[in-house]
C-alpha cells in the first residue's frame, strides 16, 4: 500500500514502543471499505512487530474518532449477500484481529464515536473519551443494526439492558454516561485523549508482555467457559509464566528494590517519534 498510489486513510507512527494508528478519512473518519483494508494491514503489522509493545488507536481532527460506516457505500451493499462479502466479513475480521491482539490496546476518542467507530473502539482493551464527546450505536435509524461486534461487545462491557438501550433507541450518550455504564474506562479533558493514551501506552510498554498476553486472553475468555475450565486454562498459563524470564526478572527486581526491566525494546532507528505512512 503506497500513499503515492492511493489515499492514506490510516496513518501509522511510533512513539517509543507504542504504535499509533490514526483514522484519517476526513472530515469525520468514516469506516469505508478501503479504510478497513488499510487498517487490516496495520493491525497485522502491530501484532507481528516485536518492537511494538502497545497500540493506540485514535482519529484525525477534533470532530470524530469515527462516525461509523460510509453511507455512500450502502447502495452497492443492498443486494442479498453483498454487504457481507463486500464489507462486513472483512471488517469483522479486522476488528477481531484488533480485539484478539495479545498486546494491550488503547482507544483515544477525541471526537464522537458512532456506529462502526464505537464498535472499533470496543475492540480495544482500554477506552479514553474526552469529556465533550458523544457515543452512539445509531444503525437502527438506517434499518440495520450494529453488525461489526457492537451487539456482543457492548454487552461484555456493560449489560444486555444497556446494549438494548443503545441499539434500540439509537440515541447518543455523553462520555460521562458511557463511563458510568462501564462502556469507557476514563473520561479525560478536552484535547487530551491522545496525550493521555500515549502516557498509558508508555506505562503498558514497561509491563511483562507474556504475562499481559496471558491475562488478556483469560479475561476475554471468562464469559465463554465454566469456572472449572477457566481454572485449568489459568493453571496452564501460570505454569509457563512462573518459569519465564519475566518472572525471574520480576522476582529479582522485587528483591533488589528496583523497577523490573521486562525485555525493553529499542526505539525506532531514527529516534523516539517516527512517522510512517502505508
Amino acid at each position: 500500500m503506497s500513499a503515492s498510489n492511493e489515499e492514506t486513510l490510516v496513518r501509522f507512527h511510533m512513539v517509543g514502543p507504542t504504535a499509533v494508528l490514526t483514522l484519517a478519512n476526513g472530515p469525520v473518519n468514516v469506516m469505508s471499505i478501503p479504510m478497513a483494508q488499510q487498517l487490516e494491514i496495520l493491525v497485522d503489522r502491530c501484532a507481528q512487530d516485536d518492537r511494538i509493545r502497545a497500540v493506540v488507536v485514535t482519529g484525525d481532527g477534533k470532530r470524530a474518532f469515527c462516525a461509523g460506516s460510509d453511507i455512500q457505500e450502502f447502495p452497492q451493499l443492498q443486494e442479498p449477500g453483498t454487504a457481507v462479502e463486500k464489507k462486513l466479513r472483512r471488517q469483522n475480521s479486522v476488528f477481531a484481529a484488533l480485539s484478539e491482539m495479545p498486546k494491550p490496546t488503547v482507544a483515544a476518542l477525541q471526537g464522537l464515536a458512532y456506529g462502526g467507530g464505537l464498535e472499533l473502539a470496543l475492540c480495544c482493551d482500554l477506552i479514553l473519551a474526552e469529556e465533550q464527546i458523544t457515543l452512539a450505536l445509531p444503525e437502527t435509524n438506517l434499518g440495520v443494526f450494529p453488525s461489526s461486534g457492537g451487539t456482543y461487545r457492548t454487552v461484555r462491557r456493560t449489560s444486555a439492558a444497556r446494549a438494548k438501550e443503545l441499539i434500540f433507541l439509537a440515541e447518543p450518550i455523553s462520555a460521562s454516561t458511557a463511563a458510568d455504564w462501564g462502556l469507557v474506562n476514563r473520561v479525560v479533558a478536552e484535547g487530551s485523549a491522545l496525550e493521555e493514551a500515549l502516557a498509558l501506552g508508555k506505562r503498558l510498554a514497561t509491563r511483562p508482555p507474556q504475562a499481559i498476553a496471558f491475562a488478556k486472553q483469560l479475561i476475554d475468555e471468562a464469559s465463554a467457559h465454566s469456572d472449572r475450565d477457566m481454572i485449568e486454562r489459568s493453571l496452564e498459563a501460570s505454569d509457563i509464566a512462573f518459569s519465564s524470564d519475566e518472572c525471574f526478572e520480576g522476582t529479582r527486581a522485587f528483591q533488589a528494590h528496583r523497577q523490573p526491566q521486562f525485555h525493553r525494546t529499542e526505539h525506532c532507528e531514527t529516534g523516539e517519534d517516527k512517522e510512517e505512512t502505508e
